[in-house]
């Protein structure tokens, strides 16, 4: 528990962290403060490819091998199962609909590719050493907590003449989307190019990662205190305490997960972090297609209102210092 409390205080005193708390405190106060919508873009696109690259040429200096192939069969298989899981939570928490139940359950399954990054900088600060693959199991994580909130609602409104919402534009909103096309293009051409491919940009995707990392979280902080302010009415006791529950749970299978499958400390980190993390970028924008009258301020306020700043804060030491312990770390 020392440990636990000694990795939250480091991290809370870290630069990215302090960053987003600036962006919460800011939005709280009502300050005119803002990042240009270009810019933040921006930025988002510069870590997505970073990410990926740096990804990618992991997976080619280390080689395809058994681990490798199970830890991305294995992240499939989590990112749509976690989202049963969450939906049966949030019906017996909670008095939220099919459909916004539904919804936000997508977003437990997929993944949150900057928690991901804060808890990388995290074993990077602790000089914890993890697969670089990873990245990889991240990419593979997005798109299957869509399928499953889908056929749950499908499942629910069955002979209503509401249930065909799989078309070709949510189809192309799932495997097009954006993020997922630049993280997984980004691996794939950090994989073809290799170390060689890493050296000639580094100074690009390497020095100013961090940099760049906190002035997205003070976005992302100013994002997520305005989503907190503005949805008082829909964040009921219960529907919050889902916000903190579930990234535990979702932190357990992915500890187990990541412990069966040999991984190293560093990476039984990261795919705890993966299972307890909320989409924020991906699955919103499905939903929108998808699941159109499910309500934003509910899901998104919770991916990047609670369990965002949770996992931040407290959620990585705890999942760091359990998974040392238990894999010996």
């Amino acid at each position: 528990m020392d440990n636990i409390f000694a990795l939250a205080i480091n991290n809370l005193g870290s630069p990215i962290i302090l960053c987003f708390a600036l962006g919460l405190a800011a939005a709280f106060a009502r300050s005119d403060l803002t990042i240009p919508e270009a810019v933040a873009k921006g930025m988002s696109i510069y870590l997505l490819f970073a990410i990926g690259f740096k990804g990618g040429a992991a997976v080619a200096a280390h080689g395809l091998d058994t681990t490798l192939i199970l830890a991305l069969i294995a992240g499939g298989i989590l990112s749509f199962a976690i989202p049963f899981i969450a939906f049966a939570l949030l019906r017996f928490m909670t008095k939220l609909s099919i459909l916004d139940a539904a919804a936000v359950a997508a977003h437990y399954g997929s993944i949150s590719i900057v928690t991901f990054v804060a808890a990388t900088s995290v074993l990077n600060s602790q000089g914890i050493a993890s697969e670089g693959y990873m990245v990889a199991v991240a990419a593979v994580m997005e798109a299957p907590a869509i399928l499953a909130a889908l056929w749950l609602v499908s499942r629910a409104t069955a002979g209503s003449g509401e249930d065909d919402r799989m078309d070709a534009e949510l189809w192309r909103e799932i495997l097009l989307n954006g993020s997922i096309v630049l993280l997984v293009g980004s691996f794939l051409i950090g994989w073809i190019t290799g170390e060689d491919g890493l050296t000639q940009i580094s100074s690009f995707i390497i020095s100013p990662f961090q940099g760049v990392l906190c002035l997205f979280l003070l976005d992302m902080g100013l994002v997520a205190g305005r989503g907190l302010r503005q949805a008082r009415g829909v964040m009921t006791a219960p529907v919050f305490a889902f916000g903190v529950i579930m990234p535990l749970v979702g932190a357990t299978l992915g500890l187990c997960t990541g412990l069966l499958l040999g991984l190293s400390t560093g990476g039984v980190v990261l795919f705890t972090t993966l299972a307890a993390s909320a989409s924020y970028i991906a699955v919103p924008a499905a939903m929108r297609v998808a699941l159109p009258e499910a309500n934003p301020s509910i899901y998104l306020t919770l991916s990047l209102g609670v369990t965002f700043p949770f996992n931040l804060t407290l959620g990585i030491p705890i999942y760091v210092a359990v998974a040392s312990a238990l894999s010996g770390g």
